[in-house]
């Protein structure tokens, strides 16, 4: 008798977890009748060498829920994860063949839940099993921005929703919203005991034991900007550095960071230094843990980043206050203009005190989860100038958006040129001429002339 397989896609524990909340609540339907995958995707550059998912503590108990585990990467080795998609001509003979390596029978239905439906390995996924139904799941702020690539339509169609985390209330994605995909919380309750589910597997963790004991109460999130080329290597060293010295600032005397698993020793080196002038406890934890975790069992008072999501898990499931440093230097960086990460840098800088203002804490917003009624319109704003072709009906909604609130307090969400090329208000005087062009145009054909 046919069953219906569901096939989930992951590369990152959080988006795992994010998975295992949405099962837990019922979002995928009851377990009896199904059969589920779980396909772990390794995309580092260099997936030999870094840390594998199931490495992980808490791994364990979220694949618990699945009836098997596959591995993406020996599945379609030689190839890259980031960079393998099949030919057209070959789709049909690759999902005979999973479908024979997986256990899935020929007539079995398949579901795909997949994460950046708009890169690999989730094209490629898309492109094998072309008639299955997709959901999306999104675990960041990203899904607050449009969709970074162009889609075909032969996979948009088919996308039934986007699973979201509510980490800032009020705010609806603009992901896939070009196609009328429509937007789906995953619950706070279930997303929270997932977390605590991994938090308690890290338990028996000496180094995790270690850091406990330190009691640190502000917690720094550091990043991979220069890995991406938005900062140099000296340039994120010294944001770290800024990071330590608003805490102190702020009244802190025991500070962890937690780097980027991709980020060089010699920042921690830089920050060691940093925090022995200052006079502070400084512990850095470079192991393979959620920053989730360090919440749960270290309870922190302070958690400061520049625009990681896991700023706003802290405030949102965990209610720590928390801080930015550096985000207008990124915003200032940042390219292209389309990059995806301008949308969470834009809502980190406008929800988000500023640690180097010396009155940030003092005017800290108690609850940044929520949107306040300038976020929503500020972010369609910027996400119609990134892909103004896939959301043309937002233009009339940034055009008055511009006009009214583009000043000087707002004028680094936004890049003069980009604004010129859309011919949008604050372009200049390039911008003004080519409205006007268009106006005599549209009126001389109006009045047949």
């Amino acid at each position: 008798m046919p069953v219906l397989t569901q096939i989930f896609q992951v590369s990152t524990l959080y988006g795992a977890a994010t998975l295992a909340a949405a099962i837990d609540a019922g979002q995928f339907g009851a377990a009896r009748g199904r059969r589920r995958i779980l396909l772990v995707s390794n995309n580092s550059a260099v997936p030999e060498t870094a840390l594998r998912l199931e490495e992980m503590p808490g791994y364990a108990s979220i694949a618990a829920r699945f009836d098997s585990v596959v591995d993406w990467n020996e599945a379609i080795s030689p190839h890259h994860p980031s960079g393998w998609g099949p030919q057209a001509e070959e789709t049909v003979l690759w999902q005979r063949a999973f479908r024979l390596a997986w256990g899935i029978g020929p007539e079995d239905r398949v579901e795909l839940a997949v994460e950046s439906i708009q890169v690999n390995p989730a094209l490629a996924l898309a492109a094998i099993f072309s008639e299955s139904a997709l959901h999306v799941y999104a675990d960041g702020l990203m899904s607050y921005g449009p969709t970074r690539n162009k889609l075909p339509g032969s996979v948009g169609c088919r996308i039934r929703r986007v699973l979201h985390l509510d980490l800032v209330t009020g705010l609806e994605p603009l992901l896939l919203t070009e196609f009328g995909v429509p937007a789906e919380l995953v619950t706070d309750d279930a997303f929270r005991k997932v977390l605590t589910e991994i938090s308690d597997a890290a338990g028996t963790d000496p180094r995790l034991a270690a850091v406990e004991a330190e009691a640190p109460t502000a917690v720094l999130l550091g990043q991979y900007l220069a890995t991406l080329n938005i900062l140099t290597a000296d340039e994120e060293e010294d944001l770290h550095i800024r990071m330590l010295r608003g805490a102190v600032r702020a009244g802190h005397t025991s500070v962890l960071f937690k780097p980027h698993p991709t980020a060089p020793a010699r920042y921690s080196q830089a920050l060691e230094r940093a925090a022995e002038e200052a006079g502070v406890r400084l512990t850095v934890l470079d192991t393979p843990l959620l920053a989730e975790t360090l919440y749960e069992r270290c309870a922190p008072r302070l958690v400061v980043g520049c625009f990681s999501t896991a700023m706003f898990t802290a405030a949102a499931y965990y209610g720590i206050p928390i801080a930015r440093v550096g985000t207008r230097l990124v915003l200032e960086r940042i390219t292209p203009y389309e990059n995806s990460n301008r949308i969470p840098l834009t809502i980190v800088d406008h929800l988000v005190p500023d640690l180097e203002r010396p009155d940030a804490l003092a005017e800290e917003r108690a609850d940044v989860r929520t949107a306040p009624a300038t976020l929503g319109p500020l972010v369609r704003t910027v996400g119609y100038c990134m892909q103004s072709r896939r959301h043309p009906a937002l233009r009339s909604e940034a055009e008055a958006w511009l006009r009214e609130r583009l000043d000087a307090t707002t004028q680094h969400y936004f890049k003069r040129r980009r604004l010129q090329t859309l011919t949008l208000p604050g372009g200049g005087p390039r911008g003004a001429a080519v409205r006007l062009r268009r106006t005599v145009r549209r009126t001389r054909s109006t009045l047949g002339l």
